[in-house]
């Protein structure tokens, strides 16, 4: 993905990397894609706020305006498919016009959206405002961000990086669901949506003077080349953002991989973002839990998320990821079905221990299909996961209005549990499935994956 010139894009200026030295590209030791990376996780936790807000605000809203949980949800559904499908676009405007501006605009388009939802009144602002804004702001970056600045910066420990970025998200609840719990409940769900606002603001700073696109601006390498090694760019040279999208697309769905990959990744996000995060806590209210006290729970799951994102980060290294996905979808798959039988007035024993367990598996599926995609699909493995992506947000955004239907016709959520769990053990065997990757992910230049040719558009 890395191209040969230092110049990223229309007007990128050749002073950027002129009057760098090598001894920019270090601070006290650390090499530059150490601190990109750091940033990106800044970023990454910013943008987690508002997309952790809709199990704290589906409660006041509905208080509030008598917006009926299905309303409700068809705008946490939109925001969920467009933060998946504009997440392939993303991939390829970051290499046409680089990770700092594609991702700088995303933050301003999620404070914009956050901020509007103050003074809306009626459910078309809702699905306009949180659905479509903060939709396109979030998916601009986050799991394809994460997999594109790994794939430029790091050649030795991408999936470790994938890990702890991802792990970002989950920081970003842990960071905000209690604060804006508390906020809703003392002070308002606006007071909410403002804070979100003001620290998607406040990261853009960060983003615009401190990440560089490639290591070739700042006279470095990834992190693990060859000293000297010049990056090497895709095959079509990069291609329009739009039009490289779709001629991705249009080869990624001939190829058999493809479908096994973005079907389980599909009942991933059903299963996470659309389910557990959407519902949990008015799922847990139905039950006499309060909010806040089930914000706590989801928190503990970031907690715990952090812990099992990098450990999976860190074994896509080392272990066949299309095992460490069977396991992953398989637990999940049983936790969620005796998830029904532990709701109560408290947080008990039982609950914590699924609350743990859950956090763990949370969203270590990302490291291994990021390194499954890069393995068999090469230099488009970016575009294509975030392809990839986008069905697993069009998982979540059936689930989350889906779920919300089955509670308003059924009076409780225990068929969408029940769902879930069967749909999360067919994942898993889907994932053992796949051909075309390595047997194993080992350390860079010690062993030649097996690639998926993809078919090229002339046929």
């Amino acid at each position: 993905m890395l191209t040969h010139g230092p110049l990223v894009g229309p007007g990128a200026a050749p002073h950027d990397v002129r009057m760098t030295t090598p001894l920019q590209t270090r601070v006290r030791g650390i090499h530059r894609a150490w601190i990109v990376a750091g940033v990106a996780f800044t970023a990454i936790l910013g943008a987690a706020g508002f997309r952790a807000t809709p199990g704290v605000l589906i409660t006041p809203l509905r208080e509030e305006f008598g917006w009926s949980r299905g309303t409700i949800s068809l705008a946490v559904s939109v925001n969920l498919l467009l933060y998946g499908m504009t997440a392939p676009f993303a991939a390829a405007l970051m290499d046409r016009f680089g990770m700092r501006r594609v991702v700088s605009c995303a933050l301003l388009l999620v404070a914009a959206g956050s901020g509007c939802t103050v003074a809306m009144s009626a459910p078309w602002q809702l699905v306009l405002s949180w659905g479509v804004l903060v939709g396109m702001g979030t998916g601009s970056m986050a799991l394809v961000f994460a997999a594109t600045l790994a794939d430029r910066w790091f050649v030795r420990h991408r999936g470790l990086v994938v890990g702890i970025l991802t792990a970002g998200g989950a920081t970003g609840q842990l960071v905000f669901l209690p604060v804006l719990a508390h906020l809703a409940a003392a002070q308002g769900w606006r007071w909410a949506a403002v804070t979100v606002a003001a620290t998607a603001l406040a990261v853009v700073p960060l983003v615009w003077f401190l990440v560089r696109d490639r290591p070739e601006e700042v006279g470095t390498t990834a992190l693990g080349a060859e000293p000297g090694r010049a990056g090497t760019a895709p095959p079509d040279g990069g291609g329009q953002g739009v039009g490289r999208a779709l001629a991705v697309a249009g080869r990624a769905v001939r190829s058999r991989p493809f479908w096994p990959l973005a079907g389980g990744f599909a009942i991933c996000g059903m299963s996470t973002n659309g389910l557990i995060g959407t519902h949990f806590i008015p799922a847990a209210h139905d039950h006499g839990m309060s909010e806040p006290v089930a914000a706590g729970l989801l928190a503990l799951v970031g907690i715990f998320d952090v812990a099992g994102t990098v450990a999976s980060g860190w074994l896509s290294d080392r272990v066949d990821a299309r095992i460490l996905l069977g396991v992953y979808y398989g637990l999940r798959g049983l936790s969620l079905m005796i998830l029904p039988s532990l709701f109560g007035a408290d947080a008990g024993p039982d609950m914590l221990v699924f609350i743990v367990f859950y956090g763990l598996d949370w969203v270590a599926t990302v490291p291994p299909t990021v390194a499954l995609c890069r393995q068999v699909y090469g230099f488009d493995g970016a575009v294509v996961f975030g392809w990839v992506f986008a069905s697993h947000q069009f998982g979540a955004a059936v689930a989350a209005v889906g779920a919300g239907i089955t509670r308003d016709h059924f009076g409780a959520y225990d068929l969408a549990w029940y769902t879930a769990g069967l749909l999360c053990l067919a994942a898993a065997l889907m994932s053992v499935s796949i051909r075309g990757a390595g047997a194993a992910a080992r350390p860079p230049g010690r062993f030649r994956v097996r690639r998926h040719r993809l078919p090229r558009a002339d046929g």
